[in-house]
């Protein structure tokens, strides 16, 4: 179990700054979700938090700096699924997913039968296990996406980052994908930290929201005090109701606009 707090984070890319002051705290097995329109930063958050690109401020795990850690501890603190990942040429799904093993390896580098074990259980949660001796190249858009996460969950980390987990994936496997997120939440306490487009999605799964436009915290709060019309429409320059689902998480839901003239 690992909590995590951000405190002050600022970063950018080559003297331009992408966020500003991001401050927000997520407790032991809790989920945030962060959300914003295009180009609001959230891909960058989950990178500085990382310490992939520079950055002031902090990032602790449970009370731990992050920047103050080697980077084989850093990947036992913090499993990472990029949205756009660089996928090796020639390798396997089996193998791909191994890497993620790579931080809880012992001197000589091996993979042992724990190894292999976790990795045949992630494929098989990700409905991969089929895939297991393809190579990459040879998957689907969504199939590679689901790769990526396994690699991510091989690692088995306190604290889950994912950005855009649900790209490319059909909403079968976009609700499996989420569905065995909040599982291994539930299971082991996993501290996860998710972009996602999809705010439906976004406001069933995270317990906690985390608005950002134009690189600054906008609103956070529960799913119902950020996925509010009046606050949406703003913020993201859309139409859109909201409608509550019988167990009352809320559907965010585009309108379209009245075409005068139009019966």
């Amino acid at each position: 179990m690992s909590a995590v707090e951000i405190e002050g984070l600022s970063a950018g890319y080559r003297g331009t700054t992408v966020l500003s002051e991001i401050s927000a705290g997520i407790g032991d097995g809790g989920w945030l979700g962060v959300i914003g329109p295009n180009g609001s930063g959230k891909s960058t958050l989950l990178k500085a938090m990382l310490g992939l690109v520079r950055h002031t401020g902090r990032v602790r795990v449970d009370g731990r700096s992050v920047s103050g850690l080697r980077q084989r501890d850093r990947a036992k603190l913090l499993g990472y699924a990029p949205q756009l990942p660089q996928l090796p040429v020639g390798m396997t799904v089996t193998d791909y997913v191994l890497l993620g093993r790579t931080p809880h390896l012992g001197p000589l580098g091996r993979e042992g039968a724990r190894d292999l074990d976790i990795v045949t259980e992630v494929l098989e949660r990700l409905d991969l296990l089929g895939f297991a001796r393809r190579e990459l190249s040879e998957l689907s858009g969504g199939e590679r996406q689901r790769a990526v996460l396994a690699r991510a969950l091989a690692q088995r980390t306190g604290v889950l980052l994912l950005d855009e987990p649900t790209t490319g994936l059909d909403v079968g496997h976009a609700q499996a994908l989420l569905d065995l997120v909040d599982e291994l939440r539930r299971e082991r306490g996993t501290t996860v930290v998710t972009t996602l487009h999809d705010l439906t999605m976004a406001g069933q799964y995270a317990e906690h929201l985390l608005l950002l436009d134009t690189g600054r915290v906008s609103t956070e709060g529960s799913p119902h005090e950020v996925l509010t019309a009046e606050l949406l429409g703003r913020r993201y320059a859309a139409r859109v109701s909201i409608l509550p689902l019988p167990d009352g998480s809320p559907v965010v839901a585009p309108t379209r606009s009245v075409v005068s003239g139009r019966e």
